[in-house]
This record gives structure tokens, C-alpha cells and sequence, in this order.
């Protein structure tokens, strides 16, 4: 995104009037002390972001990304120091500044909005009192931080302040959450606002009205933006530079349409060609990775410190550093510290051949899973709120099944509900391998149990942190096997070969483990029993790219190997369509349409699908200048759901009260493609393709 230049905004704070970086960071190196010995993890890192501008800060899980906006704001742990460089924001240092300065910098110049809304807020307090708060802080009185809390939220675009200001986080959907910490963090008008991965556990169609709201109060306000994100889609369409860290270093920087379009650092390199483009399916070839790890912090003394991980090196990149290269590029300098820049951009592309096909079962594959009228209502408070409306399906043994859809549409209850975690209401059926599935895990057999496993979002979560990897997947071998002495050791080796897990973390515990690797031992895990159906529930949304492409990569591996049916949940839908061999897209609890992924994915679509596709992010050119459709409001209360088609009060394709008084019919769209919907599949097909056109 090209935003207006710094003289177009006005001047904020001490440095009002004069033409000062909004923030200003150089020769930057911090380091943390562990067990008597201090590493650096931040090494003579340079960058400044001017006024009005959104600078982007991208790189791997532990390359100091975060660690470079705490010691911005003099966050830093007790263990962690500033051993040189400057910091300055609206020409002020912030190593100089006294206690008393410090706070008011903090309240009065900059915010800084965190990745989980949900741990940023006070589950004890409202939100009024927790917005108020942060206007009083500012010095505005009790009375008045009230009355400014409701002009807030309402231009963080929450439609009903007065109802949300009576309310507790916890009664709030993410989106929502997010919208209100960006409204507190913007109660001081701040100089700078510091975003660490504001939109990670956000719905597609949530994410693209967060990002929007930023660019807005950007573009009305003249804050400067610091943008840290792994997600490069979202950078590429919210930020006028990047800068790219590795191990502590900026390796790139430049303007961001420079610096995407043609990399000069083989890492940036690597980083765009680990993301699932847009329309790459696991048919079209494995996801380029970017071998090995990242070395610890201070481990490299001298040369490149990319060189053990890139197809470029030589003797000199290992005994040489390089120094920052500048070349002019269109949009201005671009730096990048290699010694071969120039031919950066170039390196080959990873030769692996897509995989076969999987072939479960010959020309006529059996269901692995199927599902017959699933629907499930709890009772919260005096409301019976239907989370899953009369969902039926049928999972092919070996294929993936996609299942997307908002926050709140029903996906991971779903999911429950497959796996017997919840008891569907009455007169559901469902069956594995064609013989009937008790509804409720605690009455199915040991071969069903082991038959359904499922990999979580949140590996820290669902790994005992007291227990060594060998335990965590010896415990599942020993329950869902029943192996015991030499034939369980002999699987355990063969398992975490198969998930790509170094036996030499074997005796590793969890929290030693970076993101990659735990979730490697949670599929491990699931994989312990030979399970027919894995349902993955959002597996890679916390990961980093080029992780990412590596477990991707692996469970389009596994599922060759071993003839495994996935139910593969995510916000990601470029990450959806590369696994998934056919998608569900829920809405309300119900399924609005089903169909192959390129289908779906190709059209015509359902207006909701159009719709989320429209606001997911992507680096394709095409795709980002078309113009996205905004859905209005949020998502209906499954407690009382619209009448007629439930999409009726945010369908940008309405057609009339027909939509209001009448389910919609399913419409068949051909290769077992369903679309729910009052319009007519061809209308459908010459609506959008118009509309593409365009």
C-alpha cells in the first residue's frame, strides 16, 4: 500500500513542527542474560519509520522481532539490556528520558496494539472501565474519559458502543476484542503506533476490516505505523517499507512493492516462496522450505549469518560478513546484506515433483467418515443457541475436506462433534468405514477412538510441559497401539522419522522446542494409532512461513503414505486450498456451500464464499488491486438467526424479501458442487464473472 507522503499529515507532540523521524532506531543491539552467560539477539539493527508512514518488520519465529519493539518502548525483561545504539521516537531519546518522562511518553506518543486481544484485556473489568482508563491516563477526567470511550469505539467502528462498554471481554468475539484494544491504544492520538501480529487469530473478513480501520485512522490521524507481522500478505498490503530480520539482523530493507516484487537477500527470497500462492494446490508440487534453523543467538562469529542456510553461499559468505549492499530500486534504496544480491532474486526454485495422487480404494473409494443430519444446540443462560444446523457430509478415505467460514460459524464444533468430544442433538447418525459411530467418544471402542485423532492449533497447549517428547509419544503408542518394550521403541523411531522430528530431540522437553517442532510432536502423536481421520484445527495459524510450508508439506506427505482423511480447519484460505481436496464453508452452523476446492475456489461461489475470498490477503497483483466486498454488520446470534437464507442481513447479492421469508434452495453447480442459494447458479456464474471483469 502506497500511502500519502509524511508532509501530507500533521506534526504530533515534542517534535511538532520539525521534520524528525516519528521513530528512529540506530546501531540497535540487545542482548539477554541465561544461566551466567549473555547472548545478543539483536545486532546493530538500524531503521527509522517516518511520519505518517507504516514501515513492516517481517522474519521468522526468534528473530527479535518483538524483542525490537520492547526495547522501543523500554519493555524489556530484567534479564534483557540494550548493549548499544539509539533509540528515538518524535526526536526524543528514550534511554535518556527519566521515570516521570518515560510514562508520559508511553501515554501520551506511543501504543502498542499485541497479537492476542484476549490476554491484553482484563477479564475482571469492562470495557468501558478499560477504555476510560487509558483516556484517563492521558489526563482527561473520569466523566470525560466516559464520554470519549463511547466517540472511541464508534470510530473503531463497533456499531453498539453502549451495549459493548457494559460488557466483558470474554462476551466479545476476537474481532471485536481487537477493534477494542485498538481503540484504547489510540485514546492518546499516539505519534506511533506498534502493532505486534494484530490480525494471527482473526477470521479472513475480521482481519481485512481491522486492516482497513488501520489504514483509515492512518491516513486521518498521521500516525506512524510499526507493522510486525509473518504474515507477507498482509504486509504487502498494509505497508509502504519492510525490513526483513534474521537472527537479529536486518538483512533487507527497502520499499515494500521493491522488495516483493525482487528480493536481493536469498532469505526474503525464501520467505515468499514457502507461501501457498494463490490457486497452488499439494497437486501442483511440495512448498518450497528453507532448510535447517535458525542458529542461536551470538552463535555466529564471523561470515554470513544466513550462509548455513543458503543455496548462494561460498567461502567467502562464511568468512566475510557481508555489509549493507545499496542499489536503487523504483520505489527508492534498496539495501540487502549479501554478497551476491545481484543474482539473489534468481536462485532455482525447489525441483521436487508434485506427488502422486493418493488412490485409496481404486475407482470407487470407500467413505472413511459420514455424517447425517449433525446438529447441536447448547443452552447459555435463558437462549438455546444452535451452533451446528442439520450438517450432513461425507469424507472420502485419503482426500481433505476444508471446512472455513467467520469466527462463531461453527467449525470447531463441528469438528467436536465428529470426533464424539459433543453429543449432537437427536437424530444425527454417523458412521466410520460404513459401520455405525456411537455419538460420544466415552462409548466408542478402542479402535474407533484411535481411528479419530486431531492435531490442535496450540501445540503448548495441548503438550504436557513436565513430560520429554519420547514420553509424550510413547504414552500414545502405549493407549492407542497397545505397544509395549522393543515394538513400541521401534514405532516411535519409525513415527518421528515419518514427521521429520530429529531423534536427537527425543529427550527434549516441549518447552525447548521452537513452534515447528512441538507441532511436529503433536501430529506425531495423533499418528500413533494409525488413525484413519485427523481432524487439524487451524495447525499452522501460529507458525511462520517457511514453518509453515514444512508442515504442510508433511501432512500432504502423510496422507500419501498412509491413506489418511483429513478435516482441515483454517482462517488461511491460500493455506486451505493447497491441502484441501474439497471445502465446506459454514455459515450460522450451516454449510452454504460444498464442492472440489478448485470449484469453489474458480466459481461461481455463494455470496458468502465471494466474500471471504475477496478479503483474504494475497501478494498476487491481480487479486489485491480487485475491489473486496465488505459484508455489513457482524455475524448474526446463533441464538436468533435471520429468517429465511441467514446470510439475508449481510448479502451484498440480496435479491428480495424472498431471502427474507424462504430457505434457500440447494443448487446443484455440477461435479458435486451445492450451492445454498435464491439465485440461480448461472446468474451467479455471469454476476461474479462481470464483476472480475471489471
Amino acid at each position: 500500500m502506497n500511502g500519502p507522503p509524511p508532509s501530507a499529515f500533521p506534526a504530533f507532540g515534542a517534535a511538532k513542527g520539525d521534520q524528525a523521524d516519528a521513530l528512529a532506531v540506530v546501531g540497535l543491539t540487545v542482548a539477554y542474560r541465561s544461566r551466567g552467560s549473555e547472548r545478543e539477539v539483536l545486532q546493530d539493527v538500524t531503521l527509522r519509520v517516518r511520519r505518517g508512514e507504516t514501515y513492516g518488520l517481517v522474519g521468522e519465529s526468534g528473530c527479535g522481532k518483538s524483542t525490537a519493539a520492547l526495547a522501543m518502548l523500554r519493555y524489556l525483561p530484567r534479564n534483557g539490556r540494550v548493549k548499544a545504539g539509539r533509540i528515538t521516537i518524535g526526536g526524543r531519546d528514550v534511554a535518556a528520558l527519566p521515570a516521570d518522562a518515560l510514562r508520559d511518553l508511553r501515554a501520551n506518543a506511543v501504543s502498542m496494539v499485541y497479537q492476542d486481544p484476549g490476554r491484553a484485556l482484563n477479564p475482571s473489568l469492562t470495557i468501558a472501565r478499560q477504555v476510560s482508563e487509558a483516556f484517563e491516563a492521558a489526563g482527561v477526567s473520569a466523566d470525560e474519559a466516559l464520554s470519549r470511550t463511547a466517540d472511541m469505539l464508534r470510530r473503531v467502528r463497533i456499531a453498539s458502543p453502549e451495549r459493548v462498554m457494559d460488557s466483558y471481554p470474554h462476551q466479545l468475539s476476537g474481532g471485536m476484542q481487537q477493534r477494542v484494544v485498538i481503540a484504547m491504544a489510540l485514546a492518546c492520538n499516539p505519534e506511533l503506533l506498534i502493532l505486534d501480529e494484530p490480525t494471527t487469530g482473526l477470521d479472513a473478513t475480521v482481519e481485512a476490516e481491522v486492516l482497513d480501520l488501520i489504514a483509515q485512522l492512518r491516513a486521518e490521524t498521521g500516525t506512524a505505523v510499526l507493522f510486525i507481522s509473518h504474515n507477507l500478505a498482509v504486509i504487502g498490503r498494509m505497508c509502504d517499507r519492510v525490513g526483513v530480520l534474521y537472527a537479529g539482523k536486518l538483512v533487507e530493507e527497502g520499499a515494500t512493492a521493491d522488495v516483493f516484487a525482487k528480493p536481493r537477500h536469498p532469505y526474503t527470497v525464501g520467505l515468499l516462496r514457502c507461501l501457498p500462492t494463490r490457486g497452488r494446490s499439494k497437486a501442483h508440487g511440495r512448498l518450497d522450505t528453507i532448510p535447517g534453523s535458525l542458529p542461536l543467538p551470538g552463535s555466529v562469529a564471523q561470515g554470513c549469518i544466513f550462509a548455513p542456510r543458503c543455496k548462494l553461499a561460498d567461502e567467502r559468505c562464511v568468512k566475510d560478513a557481508p555489509p549493507p549492499y545499496r542499489v536503487a530500486s523504483l520505489n527508492g534504496d534498496q539495501m540487502a546484506r549479501c554478497h551476491y544480491h545481484e543474482r539473489a532474486h534468481s536462485l532455482p526454485r525447489s525441483t521436487a515433483e508434485a506427488p502422486a495422487p493418493v488412490e485409496c480404494g481404486g475407482d470407487d473409494p470407500a467413505f472413511a467418515l459420514s455424517a447425517r443430519n449433525l446438529s447441536k444446540t447448547f443452552r447459555v443462560g435463558d437462549e438455546d443457541v444452535r451452533a451446528v444446523h442439520d450438517v450432513s457430509l461425507d469424507l472420502v478415505q485419503g482426500e481433505t475436506l476444508g471446512l472455513v467460514g467467520e469466527s462463531g460459524s461453527g467449525k470447531t464444533t463441528l469438528a467436536k462433534l465428529l470426533l464424539g468430544l459433543v453429543e449432537p442433538d437427536k437424530g444425527a447418525t454417523l458412521e466410520l468405514d460404513g459401520k455405525n459411530l456411537p455419538e460420544r467418544v466415552t462409548r466408542r471402542s478402542g479402535e474407533q477412538v484411535k481411528s479419530l485423532q486431531i492435531v490442535f492449533q496450540n501445540p503448548d497447549s495441548a503438550l504436557n510441559r513436565a513430560h520429554s517428547v519420547r514420553r509424550l509419544i510413547a504414552r500414545s503408542l502405549s493407549k492407542l497401539a497397545a505397544l509395549r518394550g522393543e515394538a513400541k521403541e521401534a514405532r516411535l523411531h519409525a513415527l518421528t522419522e515419518a514427521v521429520r522430528l530429529p531423534e536427537r530431540y527425543l529427550g527434549s522437553r516441549t518447552r525447548q522446542l521452537s513452534g515447528g517442532l512441538k507441532q511436529r510432536v503433536a501430529i506425531a502423536r495423533a499418528f500413533a494409532g494409525d488413525p484413519r481421520v485427523v481432524v487439524c484445527d487451524e495447525p499452522t495459524s501460529a507458525l511462520d512461513v517457511s514453518v509453515q510450508a514444512a508442515i504442510l508439506n508433511l501432512l500432504a506427505d502423510l496422507q500419501r503414505e498412509r491413506c489418511v482423511s483429513y478435516v482441515f480447519i483454517s482462517h488461511d484460505l491460500n493455506v486451505v486450498r493447497y491441502l484441501s481436496d474439497r471445502i465446506a464453508v459454514l455459515y450460522l452452523g450451516r454449510i452454504m456451500e460444498i464442492g472440489r476446492a478448485a470449484d469453489v475456489f474458480d466459481g461461481p461461489q455463494h455470496p458468502y464464499t465471494e466474500a471471504l475470498l475477496s478479503s483474504a490477503p494475497s501478494l498476487d497483483e491481480a487479486h489485491a488491486a480487485s475491489a473486496r466486498i465488505r459484508l455489513s454488520g457482524d455475524l448474526p446470534s446463533a441464538a436468533n438467526p435471520p429468517s429465511g437464507c441467514v446470510f439475508h442481513t449481510r448479502c451484498p447479492r440480496k435479491i428480495g424479501d424472498i431471502c427474507e421469508r424462504e430457505a434457500p434452495p440447494c443448487r446443484d453447480a455440477g461435479n458435486g458442487h451445492a450451492i445454498h442459494c435464491h439465485i440461480p447458479v448461472d446468474e451467479l456464474r455471469a454476476l461474479q464473472s462481470q464483476e472480475t471483469a471489471a
